[in-house]
Protein backbone atom coordinates (compact mmCIF):
# COMPACT_ATOMS: atom_id res chain seq x y z
CA UNK A 1 0.00 0.00 0.00
CA UNK A 2 2.68 2.33 -0.10
CA UNK A 3 1.55 3.86 -3.32
CA UNK A 4 -0.84 5.44 -1.47
CA UNK A 5 2.27 8.05 0.22
CA UNK A 6 4.80 7.90 -2.26
CA UNK A 7 5.20 7.75 -6.25
CA UNK A 8 5.77 5.12 -7.79
CA UNK A 9 9.51 4.42 -8.84
CA UNK A 10 10.43 6.29 -11.89
CA UNK A 11 13.13 5.99 -14.29
CA UNK A 12 14.42 8.96 -16.79
CA UNK A 13 13.51 6.37 -19.39
CA UNK A 14 10.44 5.44 -18.29
CA UNK A 15 7.26 6.53 -20.32
CA UNK A 16 3.69 7.80 -18.64
CA UNK A 17 2.25 4.33 -19.42
CA UNK A 18 4.94 2.26 -18.07
CA UNK A 19 4.36 4.28 -15.54
CA UNK A 20 1.03 4.26 -15.22
CA UNK A 21 0.99 0.71 -15.78
CA UNK A 22 3.19 0.01 -12.13
CA UNK A 23 0.63 2.04 -10.42
CA UNK A 24 -1.83 -0.14 -11.72
CA UNK A 25 -0.39 -3.57 -11.09
CA UNK A 26 1.18 -2.31 -7.50
CA UNK A 27 -2.83 -1.31 -6.60
CA UNK A 28 -4.08 -4.65 -8.08
CA UNK A 29 -1.55 -6.57 -5.86
CA UNK A 30 -2.27 -4.66 -2.52
CA UNK A 31 -6.15 -5.08 -3.78
CA UNK A 32 -5.44 -8.65 -3.87
CA UNK A 33 -4.23 -9.11 -0.45
CA UNK A 34 -6.64 -7.20 1.22
CA UNK A 35 -9.32 -9.35 -0.41
CA UNK A 36 -7.64 -12.26 1.06
CA UNK A 37 -7.28 -11.16 4.63
CA UNK A 38 -10.27 -12.20 5.67
CA UNK A 39 -14.13 -13.17 4.58
CA UNK A 40 -15.49 -10.24 5.36
CA UNK A 41 -13.41 -8.22 3.32
CA UNK A 42 -13.48 -10.98 0.14
CA UNK A 43 -17.16 -10.74 0.08
CA UNK A 44 -17.09 -6.77 0.36
CA UNK A 45 -14.48 -6.75 -2.79
CA UNK A 46 -16.24 -8.95 -4.74
CA UNK A 47 -19.24 -7.60 -4.55
CA UNK A 48 -17.92 -4.32 -5.26
CA UNK A 49 -15.64 -5.65 -8.14
CA UNK A 50 -19.21 -7.76 -9.61
CA UNK A 51 -21.01 -4.40 -9.36
CA UNK A 52 -18.04 -2.53 -11.40
CA UNK A 53 -18.86 -4.87 -13.81
CA UNK A 54 -22.90 -4.27 -14.63
CA UNK A 55 -24.57 -1.63 -16.88
CA UNK A 56 -25.13 2.18 -15.59
CA UNK A 57 -29.04 0.80 -15.97
CA UNK A 58 -28.70 -2.35 -13.72
CA UNK A 59 -26.68 -0.41 -10.75
CA UNK A 60 -29.55 1.83 -11.59
CA UNK A 61 -32.43 -0.62 -11.24
CA UNK A 62 -30.35 -2.22 -8.33
CA UNK A 63 -30.00 1.54 -6.32
CA UNK A 64 -33.76 2.39 -7.00
CA UNK A 65 -34.35 -1.59 -5.18
CA UNK A 66 -32.32 -1.08 -1.99
CA UNK A 67 -33.69 2.57 -1.34
CA UNK A 68 -36.38 1.22 0.30
CA UNK A 69 -34.18 -0.48 2.71
CA UNK A 70 -31.84 2.40 3.54
CA UNK A 71 -34.01 3.94 6.15
CA UNK A 72 -33.76 0.39 8.22
CA UNK A 73 -30.00 -0.17 7.91
CA UNK A 74 -28.89 3.90 8.65
CA UNK A 75 -31.73 4.42 11.09
CA UNK A 76 -30.38 6.68 13.32
CA UNK A 77 -28.65 8.78 10.29
CA UNK A 78 -32.65 9.20 8.93
CA UNK A 79 -33.89 10.88 11.75
CA UNK A 80 -30.87 13.44 11.85
CA UNK A 81 -31.69 13.84 7.52
CA UNK A 82 -35.03 14.79 9.30
CA UNK A 83 -34.36 17.23 11.47
CA UNK A 84 -31.92 18.74 9.50
CA UNK A 85 -34.46 19.25 6.66
CA UNK A 86 -36.65 20.89 9.49
CA UNK A 87 -33.68 23.24 10.56
CA UNK A 88 -33.06 24.34 7.16
CA UNK A 89 -36.39 24.28 5.16
CA UNK A 90 -38.71 25.36 7.96
CA UNK A 91 -40.94 27.17 5.12
CA UNK A 92 -41.22 24.01 3.10
CA UNK A 93 -44.78 22.14 3.95
CA UNK A 94 -44.16 18.44 6.02
CA UNK A 95 -45.02 16.73 2.88
CA UNK A 96 -42.28 18.57 0.56
CA UNK A 97 -39.76 18.10 3.10
CA UNK A 98 -40.73 14.09 3.13
CA UNK A 99 -40.09 14.60 -0.96
CA UNK A 100 -36.85 15.94 -0.41
CA UNK A 101 -35.85 13.20 1.91
CA UNK A 102 -37.02 10.55 -0.31
CA UNK A 103 -35.39 12.01 -3.41
CA UNK A 104 -31.95 12.47 -0.82
CA UNK A 105 -32.13 9.11 0.28
CA UNK A 106 -32.27 7.78 -3.54
CA UNK A 107 -28.99 9.71 -4.46
CA UNK A 108 -27.69 8.90 -1.24
CA UNK A 109 -28.25 4.77 -2.31
CA UNK A 110 -26.77 5.40 -5.50
CA UNK A 111 -23.98 6.86 -4.26
CA UNK A 112 -23.10 4.31 -1.93
CA UNK A 113 -23.90 1.59 -5.13
CA UNK A 114 -21.88 3.87 -7.65
CA UNK A 115 -18.48 3.41 -5.13
CA UNK A 116 -17.89 0.31 -6.92
CA UNK A 117 -17.21 1.96 -10.15
CA UNK A 118 -15.55 4.77 -8.45
CA UNK A 119 -12.47 1.90 -6.82
CA UNK A 120 -12.69 -1.04 -9.10
CA UNK A 121 -14.12 0.42 -12.91
CA UNK A 122 -12.19 1.30 -15.53
CA UNK A 123 -10.61 4.82 -16.42
CA UNK A 124 -13.24 4.47 -19.65
CA UNK A 125 -16.57 3.38 -17.76
CA UNK A 126 -15.41 6.51 -14.83
CA UNK A 127 -14.90 9.01 -17.62
CA UNK A 128 -18.49 7.86 -19.38
CA UNK A 129 -20.11 7.98 -15.78
CA UNK A 130 -18.71 10.85 -14.12
CA UNK A 131 -18.48 14.48 -16.72
CA UNK A 132 -16.46 17.07 -15.48
CA UNK A 133 -15.49 20.99 -17.05
CA UNK A 134 -12.85 23.75 -15.13
CA UNK A 135 -10.23 21.44 -13.84
CA UNK A 136 -8.36 22.60 -17.12
CA UNK A 137 -7.69 25.63 -15.10
CA UNK A 138 -5.67 23.79 -12.19
CA UNK A 139 -2.17 23.71 -13.71
CA UNK A 140 -1.52 27.05 -14.78
CA UNK A 141 -3.18 28.29 -11.41
CA UNK A 142 -0.15 25.60 -9.82
CA UNK A 143 1.89 27.28 -12.17
CA UNK A 144 1.19 31.07 -10.86
CA UNK A 145 0.62 30.17 -6.96
CA UNK A 146 2.42 27.22 -6.09
CA UNK A 147 -0.65 25.45 -5.13
CA UNK A 148 -4.15 25.46 -5.12
CA UNK A 149 -7.26 24.55 -2.71
CA UNK A 150 -10.18 22.46 -4.19
CA UNK A 151 -12.95 23.18 -2.20
CA UNK A 152 -15.56 20.50 -1.90
CA UNK A 153 -18.28 20.60 0.38
CA UNK A 154 -20.48 17.47 1.29
CA UNK A 155 -22.60 16.72 -2.05
CA UNK A 156 -23.95 13.46 -2.73
CA UNK A 157 -21.05 13.33 -5.63
CA UNK A 158 -17.76 13.80 -3.57
CA UNK A 159 -15.92 10.55 -4.04
CA UNK A 160 -17.09 11.13 -7.76
CA UNK A 161 -15.67 13.88 -8.09
CA UNK A 162 -12.46 13.05 -5.71
CA UNK A 163 -12.08 10.02 -8.39
CA UNK A 164 -12.62 11.17 -11.59
CA UNK A 165 -9.96 14.56 -10.18
CA UNK A 166 -7.52 11.82 -9.85
CA UNK A 167 -7.76 11.05 -13.02
CA UNK A 168 -7.39 14.03 -14.97
CA UNK A 169 -5.00 15.72 -12.66
CA UNK A 170 -1.18 15.57 -10.70
CA UNK A 171 -1.10 14.09 -7.42
CA UNK A 172 -2.51 15.72 -4.73
CA UNK A 173 -3.41 15.39 -0.74
CA UNK A 174 -6.67 15.64 1.38
CA UNK A 175 -7.72 14.83 5.25
CA UNK A 176 -9.85 11.93 5.77
CA UNK A 177 -11.46 10.78 9.30
CA UNK A 178 -10.13 6.98 9.15
CA UNK A 179 -12.57 3.95 9.59
CA UNK A 180 -12.70 2.16 13.09
CA UNK A 181 -12.18 -0.94 10.85
CA UNK A 182 -8.95 -1.01 9.91
CA UNK A 183 -8.79 -3.39 7.08
CA UNK A 184 -12.13 -1.52 5.97
CA UNK A 185 -9.91 1.83 6.50
CA UNK A 186 -7.28 0.76 3.71
CA UNK A 187 -9.89 -0.22 1.04
CA UNK A 188 -11.23 3.49 1.76
CA UNK A 189 -7.38 4.85 1.09
CA UNK A 190 -6.84 2.53 -1.90
CA UNK A 191 -9.93 3.22 -3.27
CA UNK A 192 -9.08 6.47 -2.78
CA UNK A 193 -5.57 6.59 -4.41
CA UNK A 194 -6.61 4.03 -7.57
CA UNK A 195 -5.59 6.52 -10.43
CA UNK A 196 -2.69 8.93 -8.56
CA UNK A 197 -1.17 9.17 -5.49
CA UNK A 198 -2.98 10.87 -3.28
CA UNK A 199 -1.66 11.64 -0.12
CA UNK A 200 -4.15 10.87 2.77
CA UNK A 201 -4.14 13.04 5.92
CA UNK A 202 -5.74 11.52 9.06
CA UNK A 203 -7.68 14.03 11.20
CA UNK A 204 -6.14 12.61 13.75
CA UNK A 205 -2.79 14.47 13.09
CA UNK A 206 -4.40 17.83 12.90
CA UNK A 207 -3.24 20.17 9.89
CA UNK A 208 -0.01 20.12 9.61
CA UNK A 209 0.91 17.57 7.39
CA UNK A 210 -1.23 18.70 5.30
CA UNK A 211 0.57 21.99 4.71
CA UNK A 212 3.88 20.01 4.03
CA UNK A 213 2.14 18.86 0.91
CA UNK A 214 1.04 22.76 0.29
CA UNK A 215 4.57 23.44 0.51
CA UNK A 216 5.91 20.82 -1.91
CA UNK A 217 3.52 22.36 -4.60
CA UNK A 218 0.59 19.91 -4.88
CA UNK A 219 -2.65 21.08 -4.92
CA UNK A 220 -4.99 20.18 -2.02
CA UNK A 221 -9.12 18.39 -2.16
CA UNK A 222 -10.00 20.39 1.63
CA UNK A 223 -13.87 19.77 3.27
CA UNK A 224 -14.75 22.76 4.82
CA UNK A 225 -18.19 22.23 6.00
CA UNK A 226 -18.51 19.62 9.38
CA UNK A 227 -19.06 20.25 12.59
CA UNK A 228 -15.56 18.86 14.37
CA UNK A 229 -16.44 21.11 17.76
CA UNK A 230 -15.10 24.12 19.02
CA UNK A 231 -11.85 24.17 18.31
CA UNK A 232 -10.70 26.07 15.55
CA UNK A 233 -14.00 26.93 14.86
CA UNK A 234 -16.29 30.18 14.79
CA UNK A 235 -20.17 30.37 15.15
CA UNK A 236 -21.34 31.38 11.64
CA UNK A 237 -25.09 31.37 10.07
CA UNK A 238 -25.78 28.46 7.85
CA UNK A 239 -29.84 28.27 6.50
CA UNK A 240 -30.22 30.89 9.52
CA UNK A 241 -28.25 28.44 12.14
CA UNK A 242 -25.34 28.98 14.13
CA UNK A 243 -23.32 26.50 12.82
CA UNK A 244 -19.66 25.71 14.22
CA UNK A 245 -17.76 25.95 11.25
CA UNK A 246 -13.76 25.76 10.86
CA UNK A 247 -11.66 28.88 9.90
CA UNK A 248 -8.59 26.56 8.47
CA UNK A 249 -9.98 27.31 4.38
CA UNK A 250 -9.71 30.59 5.00
CA UNK A 251 -6.33 30.63 7.06
CA UNK A 252 -4.27 28.09 4.86
CA UNK A 253 -5.81 30.53 1.72
CA UNK A 254 -4.47 33.63 3.31
CA UNK A 255 -1.09 32.24 4.56
CA UNK A 256 -0.31 30.57 1.29
CA UNK A 257 -2.08 32.98 -1.26
CA UNK A 258 -4.05 29.92 -2.46
CA UNK A 259 -7.00 30.16 -4.95
CA UNK A 260 -9.78 28.54 -3.61
CA UNK A 261 -11.55 26.53 -6.37
CA UNK A 262 -15.55 25.07 -5.26
CA UNK A 263 -15.98 21.91 -6.29
CA UNK A 264 -19.73 21.23 -7.02
CA UNK A 265 -21.08 17.82 -7.77
CA UNK A 266 -24.56 16.45 -8.97
CA UNK A 267 -25.83 13.15 -9.56
CA UNK A 268 -28.49 13.21 -12.10
CA UNK A 269 -31.42 10.57 -11.66
CA UNK A 270 -32.71 10.59 -14.92
CA UNK A 271 -29.00 9.45 -16.37
CA UNK A 272 -27.18 8.00 -13.39
CA UNK A 273 -24.39 10.21 -14.47
CA UNK A 274 -22.77 12.66 -12.44
CA UNK A 275 -21.28 16.55 -13.24
CA UNK A 276 -18.38 17.84 -11.53
CA UNK A 277 -17.68 21.57 -11.82
CA UNK A 278 -14.85 23.15 -10.51
CA UNK A 279 -16.19 26.58 -10.66
CA UNK A 280 -13.54 29.81 -10.99
CA UNK A 281 -11.77 30.72 -8.23
CA UNK A 282 -13.52 32.58 -5.35
CA UNK A 283 -13.43 36.48 -5.79
CA UNK A 284 -11.20 38.08 -3.02
CA UNK A 285 -10.82 35.37 -0.58
CA UNK A 286 -10.26 35.66 2.22
CA UNK A 287 -9.28 39.24 1.40
CA UNK A 288 -8.67 41.53 4.36
CA UNK A 289 -11.86 39.77 5.99
CA UNK A 290 -11.57 38.76 9.61
CA UNK A 291 -11.60 35.25 9.56
CA UNK A 292 -15.04 34.74 11.46
CA UNK A 293 -16.24 37.45 8.25
CA UNK A 294 -14.20 35.38 5.51
CA UNK A 295 -16.35 32.14 6.92
CA UNK A 296 -19.39 33.68 7.43
CA UNK A 297 -19.07 34.70 3.50
CA UNK A 298 -17.92 31.12 2.81
CA UNK A 299 -21.32 29.56 4.45
CA UNK A 300 -23.03 31.95 2.50
CA UNK A 301 -21.52 30.35 -0.88
CA UNK A 302 -22.36 26.82 0.63
CA UNK A 303 -25.86 27.73 0.84
CA UNK A 304 -26.05 28.44 -1.94
CA UNK A 305 -24.68 25.69 -4.10
CA UNK A 306 -27.19 23.77 -1.81
CA UNK A 307 -29.93 25.39 -2.59
CA UNK A 308 -29.51 24.79 -6.08
CA UNK A 309 -29.76 21.19 -5.32
CA UNK A 310 -30.97 20.67 -1.91
CA UNK A 311 -31.61 16.88 -2.02
CA UNK A 312 -27.93 16.45 -2.60
CA UNK A 313 -26.50 17.91 0.27
CA UNK A 314 -24.98 15.03 2.88
CA UNK A 315 -28.05 15.47 4.99
CA UNK A 316 -26.85 12.52 7.37
CA UNK A 317 -24.29 14.70 9.31
CA UNK A 318 -25.17 16.31 12.56
CA UNK A 319 -24.03 19.64 11.12
CA UNK A 320 -25.64 21.85 13.92
CA UNK A 321 -24.20 19.16 16.81
CA UNK A 322 -21.90 21.79 18.24
CA UNK A 323 -23.85 24.73 20.06
CA UNK A 324 -23.28 28.02 21.13
CA UNK A 325 -22.72 28.26 25.04
CA UNK A 326 -26.42 28.28 26.27
CA UNK A 327 -28.20 27.22 23.64
CA UNK A 328 -30.30 23.79 23.70
CA UNK A 329 -28.75 21.14 21.30
CA UNK A 330 -30.89 20.30 18.29
CA UNK A 331 -30.62 16.54 17.78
Amino acid sequence: MSRLNSSPPKSPHASQSDQALHCEHEWEQSIRALKYKSLKMWLLISLFQWLAGLSQQTRMRIGAFLTPLTPWLIRKRIKIVRRNLELCFPALSTQARQELRQQHLRALTQSFVDRSVFWFGSAQTIRSLIYVSGHEQVPDLIAAHGSVMLLAPHFIGLDAAATRLTLEGPEGATMYTPQSNADIDALVRLGRARFNTVHLVSRRDGIRPLIRYIEQHLPIYYLPDMDFGRKGAVFVPFFGLDAATQTATAQIARKWHQPVLPVVSEWDPKTGHYNVTVLPALTDFPGTDSLESATARLNLHIESWVKACPSQYYWVHRRFKTRPMGQTKLY
